[in-house]
């Protein structure tokens, strides 16, 4: 007998050795108003299908939480390749990228995507779920499997495979289709109750379940802009025959590493150029004085700010900067989160009225003495710096909030460039597995705090539900209202991080809720052939993270 102890309920109970997690959880009574998807089994993250051995603790998850929500829509992945397999045999579908509130999904069949198309895919999906089909795991020496999947034509995941340097994987089948996913799946088709499958530009968008409620669909938001720069990615990737992570562990495997950094290190100089050649000619051509650059935390705004000051130089222009953060208000004075700890990320974090009063003032030719924020005290204080436009002159003003209208609504649209800058990975790690969109962002913040000695890995993934929280509600909004979007991620940046974050995440202790998701990245960041950043040039955007900028920060 071995003994589990239920933290949903806080109670133990026995059981027999290889109980499943299906078999356990009928015995806690708990409140369930949503179906349970997973379980994190001593803080680690497993499928229903689970068998325990040993005295484990255990704590059910349904599709509110992170766990839940990955493992439902890795579910819908399996469950839409493997309709559209039935359906087209001889197609690929590659799952792209969440945007819209969804999944883009990219149908490759030999001519151009209908809405029969879609709808027959549809059909079969809804089939399936109402057999209630059973997703079956299989775990095999990891040249099995690369054997299989090479016999079914899934070159990507034979090259994933082949560079994880794992003796045995598990995969899973469905209704005896075989397919590779990196962590826990529903236990059956049948708890994929609600989603969406629709014509999206060329391809397809799979529409997932609201996270705050289940029961719904997430309401379609449209992003041409967005889009349209995650197209450019893939254009880009296409040149250098690069579309998933066993691509890029070949080519580093070849010694291309060096050669992938500098192009990438190019193609967002070139965009930083074009950027400040759009603001000199509309400087030249009418009102525009000020600029505002925002994005999500660890996007990179300090750094390109940094950046496009000099090539705004460059271009005969005299940049200056101020941060929202020298607005913040007294540490006192921040708005408090639900458990009564400082929301630093809320909009009223920074005294917008003071703020666009400067604004105001300095864009109508006035010398304003501006703040500096000390973050050793808490406390705004006036040093004697000043800020004044002349000919020539252009303000940057940087910070999570300075998209957000209420910041500068006094301040005519004309005089306004607004820059918006975001990480959108444009690889995945196989033509079924999407990379979550903001752990290269986390993992960005994971390494940077710990280098400053801010935080621990364990404070960082601490405090991220909070950050993404903000970002929904604060940050992103504004992102399709930008005069240009900026994507400042890299092709090979998990490869360069995986040397640097794997010593600071294995430090998360083991009996900590922060360690199911540091074991996660962990797990994830296996995956990368790890790359040196000796080649990462002292100006690069990822010197910000990792040290070693020739900027000062």
């Amino acid at each position: 007998m071995l003994k589990i102890y239920c933290k949903n309920t806080g109670t133990s109970k026995e059981f027999q050795e290889g109980v499943t997690l299906s078999e356990i959880l009928p015995h806690f009574e708990f409140e369930r108003p949503y179906d349970i998807l997973c379980a994190k089994v001593n803080y680690v993250t497993q499928g229903m299908k689970y068998r325990a051995f040993n005295n484990r603790e255990v704590e059910f998850l349904d599709y509110r939480s992170y766990a839940g929500r990955s493992a439902y829509c890795r579910s819908l992945c399996f469950l839409l390749s493997k309709a559209t397999h039935d359906i087209f045999p001889d197609s690929t579908i590659k799952m792209r990228r969440p945007i819209s509130k969804g999944y883009f999904c990219d149908l490759q069949k030999g001519s151009p995507v209908t809405s029969e198309d879609v709808e027959r895919i549809r059909a079969r999906m809804e089939e399936i779920v109402a057999a209630d089909s059973a997703f079956k795991r299989m775990e095999v020496r990891t040249e099995e499997a690369i054997e299989l999947f090479r016999g079914l034509g899934y070159d990507d995941k034979v090259k994933l495979l082949e560079t994880s340097g794992l003796t045995y994987v598990r995969y899973h089948t469905l209704e005896g289709t075989p397919d590779y996913y990196y962590d826990a799946l529903v236990p059956s088709a049948g708890y994929l109750k609600v989603w969406e499958l629709s014509q999206y530009q060329d391809g397809m968008l799979l529409r997932v379940p609201d996270r705050h409620n289940p029961e719904r669909l997430t309401v379609f938001e449209p992003q041409p802009k967005t889009f349209e720069v995650f197209r450019e990615s893939l254009k880009w990737n296409a040149i250098m025959n690069l579309d998933n992570v066993g691509d890029v562990n070949h080519a580093c495997e070849k010694g291309y590493a060096p050669q992938l950094i500098q192009v990438a290190e190019a193609l967002q100089e070139k965009k930083i150029v074009q950027i400040a050649e759009e603001i000199e000619r509309r400087y030249r051509c009418g009102a525009l004085r000020l600029v505002l650059i925002t994005g999500p935390s660890s996007s990179g705004k300090t750094t390109v700010t940094k950046k496009l000051s000099i090539q705004l130089l460059a271009c005969g222009l005299r940049p200056v900067s101020v941060s929202t953060d020298d607005y913040f208000v007294n540490r006192l004075d921040t708005p408090l989160l639900p458990d009564g700890s400082y929301d630093f990320d809320n909009f009223d974090t920074v005294d917008h009225a003071a703020m666009q009063d400067d604004l105001v003032r300095i864009l109508a030719g006035e010398e304003v003495q501006v703040p500096e924020y000390n973050f050793v005290t808490g406390m705004r204080e006036y040093n004697g710096k000043t800020l004044q436009l002349t000919p020539g002159t252009v303000l940057l003003v940087e910070g999570i909030h300075a998209l957000n209208p209420a910041l500068t609504d006094r301040i005519p649209d004309a005089s306004k460039f607004k820059i918006f800058i975001n990480t959108i990975v444009s690889i995945s790690l196989d033509n079924h597995n999407c990379i979550p969109t903001s752990d290269n962002r986390l993992l960005r913040r994971i390494v940077r705090d710990y280098n400053k000695g801010a935080f621990t890995a364990r404070e960082t993934i601490h405090n991220w539900p909070n950050v993404r929280r903000s970002e929904v509600k604060w940050i992103y909004p504004y992102q399709e209202t930008a005069d240009v979007l900026f994507n400042s991620a890299y092709l090979v940046e998990f490869a360069v991080f995986r040397l640097h974050a794997e010593m600071i995440l294995s430090m998360v202790p083991r009996n900590c809720p922060e360690y199911s998701e540091a074991n996660r990245l962990l797990k994830f960041l296996s995956y990368f052939r790890p790359v040196s950043d000796r080649q990462i040039p002292p100006t690069s955007l990822l010197r910000e993270f990792v040290g070693g900028s020739s900027f000062n920060y």
